[in-house]
């Protein structure tokens, strides 16, 4: 079944049950989700999809419509920074995914073309989940380097530097 032939309808009505409204003590991502679910499919923005994807909704129709997206521009800013629905998507378990192995393989594709600056420009340790989404299809043991740095001409008698370290972070939340 494609479920973007299905864009004119909601999620209450193709992912059974409908959900219940949620209460008045409800959090407003709940009442956020909630209310998503009853916008048609062809109506879902890329915040909308962020949304879906990352609290795991409907995953086999909102995750096709995240796809379509992120192979036009896979470091859309949906709603918080540039990549969030992207690594909302890879951050996805691998289950999910399994009905959809094409487009895992196209999407796994663009990520490994990303260039080097581009995913230097996510969020801290962002390379990690794309990574390991990659390697999923993978079938190697070796870990597939993402954000490629891209070759540029050669200028006579140069050569290119290496990338200087990072300098170590503190961990987040530990003592000072």
């Amino acid at each position: 079944m494609d479920r973007l032939l299905h864009l004119d309808r909601t999620l209450d009505e193709l992912d059974p049950p409908r959900w219940a409204p949620p209460g008045s003590d409800a959090t407003r991502l709940v009442r956020t989700v909630h209310g998503l679910r009853r916008i048609p499919l062809g109506a879902l923005g890329p915040a909308d999809l962020r949304t879906l994807v990352a609290q795991r909704v409907a995953l086999p129709y909102v995750l096709p419509l995240a796809v379509r997206l992120l192979l036009e521009e896979p470091l859309l800013d949906a709603s918080f920074y540039e990549g969030d629905l992207l690594l909302a998507a890879v951050d996805v378990p691998a289950a999910a995914w399994a009905p959809f192995p094409d487009l895992a393989a196209r999407l796994r594709t663009v990520i490994a073309a990303l260039p080097e600056a581009g995913v230097a420009g996510l969020p801290r340790d962002a390379a990690e989940p794309l990574a390991r989404f990659v390697a999923r299809g993978d079938g190697e043991g070796d870990r597939p380097r993402v954000g490629r740095r891209r070759p540029g001409p050669a200028r006579e008698g140069s050569e290119r530097s290496e990338r200087p370290e990072r300098p170590e972070r503190p961990e987040r939340n530990a003592p000072r």
